[in-house]
């Protein structure tokens, strides 16, 4: 939690502010019992009433000015914990950017979430009733406790034996229930995961009827959470109890010796009402720490879990920041005894892969489920880094390019077409940020999507909904293999993006992407054997080993697992 404080920086003025209006106003509340003693002690006792109306008078100004300290403070307070939230929520949203998919992956989206919506919620709260509270409700329970010593030692000894005896109440409180706020946020992140499950899988749910057993199974979530949040309430509820009857014990301890010490006439009958008073502020403040303290405790637990996502270091650092030159001659892409594992996999995902793959080259990429085609194309951008051997582009280790011109070179088309909010144009624009309207219509011909924007009558205009739910599953690739292209990369990766695509939509754009991108080397990972079998190498991977490489005819008389594929998909005439 210390290494957030760093983003009230730019609110020093406003975090000093805050507390020492809170301070203004605690001085003037402490004045209050001292006035009222006189009223009583002076213009009651002796019938004054032009005294009583102006200690009266005395006491509304009081509670204004002290209003107006309260106001200002609560001001100061606000602006600097919405800066606060503001801040910690760029920096931890550009930090979640920066991390790999190894660190994404490990860390669960679902606690990504929580971490920057409700956790960030929960510190910034804290932070506002720290810079209200903190100070001011020790600074009345100490103030009230001193200014009783003014009135009388005897009585005043009550404040210093009570004061010490609620402080570990309270604490001790607070050092329970810190790990329960973290049992409790933990599972918040069980809850999210599966509400955000259900709406991604909606379709698939209904589909197989489940709607009743996911019901169940996010009840049991919801449930869990509830009997937590019910055992740290529960813990936490004792605070106010446990602390009101230490008060009131106080109180009646104070009378019965403030009322031997009116009767010996040490002090006077005002005197113990302040003395009273000043008990009973110490109660509503401490109530209020009690409050600030169960609030900051949550925050302190969710400060230590974005903690946790800021010391998530990387697993990719870019540490070049030059234009990095390829070698002449060298290889486009290529594939030196590479192996990768995922972290904290048993087994390798890819191992001792070796291949080169020239300038302009298509390259077909085909194995089951699960023999690592995806991860391989991954490496080539450096969405992960290889765990053995290197991936070189141009001839030079992609470690070697800075992340921006690396990803310069490469285009890439997803398993899942992902499209944003906005107009059509917005979102090819994310392939180039200058395209022009010609160089996009030139990308959708290509991508055999132009057909069906012009028949939507709104041309580049066309508004996309979040994650293209207004276009179909084919109609989604398309766009997401024209956005690409509009990019004009050296390097295009085409990872299974026309699998929602029919035989002859996916001929007509393999035949226009090999016509129209003739110095473009492109990756075509797919699991249809026609896709890929009229690609200038096919790289045949089987359980992360290299079964095979070479081009079609090549490889049926060499491959086993490369023929078997074929001869379960393609007529006999269509494999020769």
């Amino acid at each position: 939690m210390k290494k957030l404080l760093k983003y009230l920086k730019d609110y020093k003025r406003e975090s000093v502010l805050g507390p020492l209006f809170k301070l203004l106003e605690a001085c003037f509340e402490l004045l209050v019992p001292l006035v009222m003693a006189k009223v009583i002690d002076v213009g009651i006792k002796s019938q004054d009433m032009p005294y009583v109306l102006k200690m009266g008078g005395l006491l509304v100004l009081l509670g204004i000015t002290g209003l107006a300290c309260s106001i200002t403070a609560q001001y100061f307070a606000a602006k600097a914990a919405a800066g606060f939230g503001t801040a910690l929520r760029n920096d931890l949203f550009a930090h979640i950017n920066r991390l790999s998919y190894q660190e994404i992956d490990s860390i669960g989206t679902a606690t990504l979430i929580t971490r920057i919506t409700s956790d960030a919620n929960q510190v910034q709260s804290g932070v506002n009733l720290f810079l209200r509270l903190f100070l001011r409700s020790p600074f009345v329970v100490c103030g009230a406790m001193i200014m009783s010593f003014t009135i009388d030692v005897r009585a005043a000894f009550i404040f210093v034996v009570l004061i010490p005896l609620l402080s570990f109440v309270i604490f001790g409180i607070m050092l329970l229930s810190i790990p329960l706020y973290k049992k409790v946020q933990k599972q918040l992140d069980q809850v999210l995961l599966t509400v955000r499950e259900n709406l991604e899988g909606v379709r698939v749910i209904r589909a197989f009827a489940r709607q009743n057993d996911e019901v169940r199974r996010f009840d049991g979530e919801n449930s869990l959470l509830v009997r937590f949040q019910v055992f740290v309430g529960k813990i936490s509820a004792l605070m106010n109890p446990l602390t009101y009857v230490m008060i009131n014990l106080g109180i009646i301890v104070l009378i019965n010796t403030g009322a031997g010490q009116v009767q010996k006439g040490i002090i006077t009958q005002g005197e113990v009402i302040a003395l009273v008073n000043y008990m009973s502020q110490i109660l509503v403040e401490l109530v209020k720490l009690a409050n600030l303290i169960i609030t900051i405790s949550k925050s302190l637990a969710c400060g230590s879990r974005i903690s946790a996502v800021f010391e998530q270091e990387p697993g990719i650092v870019e540490t070049v920041h030059r234009v990095v030159e390829g070698e002449q001659g060298a290889a486009e892409v290529e594939f030196d005894h590479m192996s990768f594992a995922y972290c904290g996999a048993k087994e390798t995902a890819l191992n001792g892969i070796s291949i080169q793959v020239k300038r302009g080259e298509t390259i077909g990429i085909i194995g089951g489920t699960g023999s690592g085609k995806t991860t391989l194309v991954n490496l080539i951008p450096r969405f992960y880094d290889v765990t053995e051997g290197s991936v070189k582009v141009c001839g030079v280790d992609v470690k070697q390019y800075s992340l921006g011109q690396l990803r310069e070179l490469v285009g890439i088309v997803p398993q899942k077409a992902v499209l944003f909010k906005g107009t059509l144009r917005d979102n090819m624009k994310w392939g180039k940020k200058n395209a022009t309207d010609d160089e996009i219509y030139q990308a959708l011909a290509i991508a055999q999507a132009k057909d069906f924007v012009e028949e939507k009558g709104q041309g580049l205009e066309l508004m996309i909904q979040a994650g293209g739910k207004n276009l179909s599953g084919g109609q989604k690739q398309r766009l997401a293999i024209a956005r690409a292209l509009v990019k004009d990369p050296q390097i295009l990766i085409m990872d299974d993006s026309a699998s929602a695509l029919d035989f002859a939509t996916d001929a007509k754009l393999r035949k226009a992407i090999k016509q129209n991108t003739r110095d473009m080397t492109v990756f075509l990972v797919s699991q249809r054997a026609a896709t890929i079998k009229n690609a200038d190498k096919i790289l045949v991977l089987d359980d992360g080993q290299m079964a095979g490489w070479g081009n079609h005819k090549e490889l049926l008389a060499s491959c086993e697992v490369y023929r078997e594929i074929c001869l379960s998909q393609l007529a006999e005439e269509e494999v020769q």
